[in-house]
């Protein structure tokens, strides 16, 4: 496997794409707050229901988006935990669905377990087993898509899954034919597709041999990552290919952890603001391909 292979997308994808991530968001309006159960059968979760933009048909595909960490809020949140206070990536992800006419939802799946603010950089040894990204996190993912489901706006079989870092790990463990929460999951009847954006790819050690994947996955990485290691992701994709995987690793050159937070701080890196604009174009290109009759 060629670590930075690519997959095709359209000109004109990648240009509105662009356009809507660097949009102001704040001016669109807030999310719906939303509850629903965790597949794990106790835990009521939180999600923030971002709603088709501009025309577009009575039921849409939709997308389910899993968090990292760092959790959905803004580190300026200050106690105040709401659609008001989400982070600007998430929400401009969540317009990015919007506009391209998907119902989409982001899952808080810390807030509920009493960790809304998440957790800094270099703490995953001292992180809770109760928000393990293989063994529980998927468990949301998949009450999320049975939340969505139970929607009349929302085509049941056509529904995506996005994480980003743990929430990327999450994804390909959601993805995998063995993940809790779901029994002999297809297309169909689980996840159309999955985005991983940055995943730590040690996955707690149970996957050293390939994830066995029900549906397509597309994996990008920044090779300046300073907080979990592309190489190993790159391996990890390499092995599930090699079993068979409809899987795809995009690595993107100097591009950093958390490359698409459209904060000054990382836009202002040319690095990482080429690697978001390609990364949205292809996102964009790769769910229209599953989710769209």
């Amino acid at each position: 496997m060629n670590a930075s292979c690519s997959f095709a997308l359209p000109a004109m994808a990648a240009i509105s794409a662009f356009v809507v991530l660097t949009a102001d968001a704040t001016a669109a309006s807030l999310p719906e707050r939303v509850t629903f159960a965790s597949a794990d059968g106790r835990t009521t979760l939180v999600g923030y229901v971002f709603v088709p933009e501009g025309r577009h048909p009575a039921r849409t595909p939709a997308v389910v988006m899993m968090h990292g960490r760092g959790g959905v809020y803004s580190s300026a949140a200050k106690g105040r935990y709401d659609a008001s206070t989400l982070s600007k990536r998430h929400r401009q992800w969540g317009h990015v669905w919007a506009r391209q006419g998907y119902h989409a939802v982001l899952v808080d799946g810390f807030g509920p377990r009493g960790y809304p603010s998440g957790f800094p950089r270099f703490s995953y040894d001292s992180r809770p087993d109760e928000l393990n990204e293989v063994t529980v996190r998927p468990l949301d993912a998949y009450g999320a898509l049975a939340y969505l489901r139970t929607r009349n706006d929302v085509i049941a079989d056509r529904i995506a899954l996005q994480g980003w870092s743990n929430g990327g790990s999450a994804t390909l463990a959601t993805m995998s034919v063995i993940a809790p929460g779901i029994t002999a999951p297809t297309p169909s009847t689980g996840f159309r597709a999955g985005l991983a954006f940055y995943p730590a790819c040690g996955l707690k050690g149970q996957f050293a041999d390939g994830i066995k994947l029900y549906a397509p996955v597309r994996v990008f990485h920044g090779s300046a990552d300073e907080e979990v290691s592309p190489r190993r992701c790159a391996d990890l994709v390499a092995k599930s290919q090699a079993i068979g995987g409809d899987i795809q690793f995009q690595l993107y050159p100097g591009a950093t952890h958390g490359f698409d937070d459209p904060s000054p701080s990382r836009q202002d890196d040319e690095a990482n603001a080429s690697a978001t604009r390609d990364a949205i174009s292809r996102a964009v290109a790769f769910f229209a391909s599953v989710l769209k009759p």
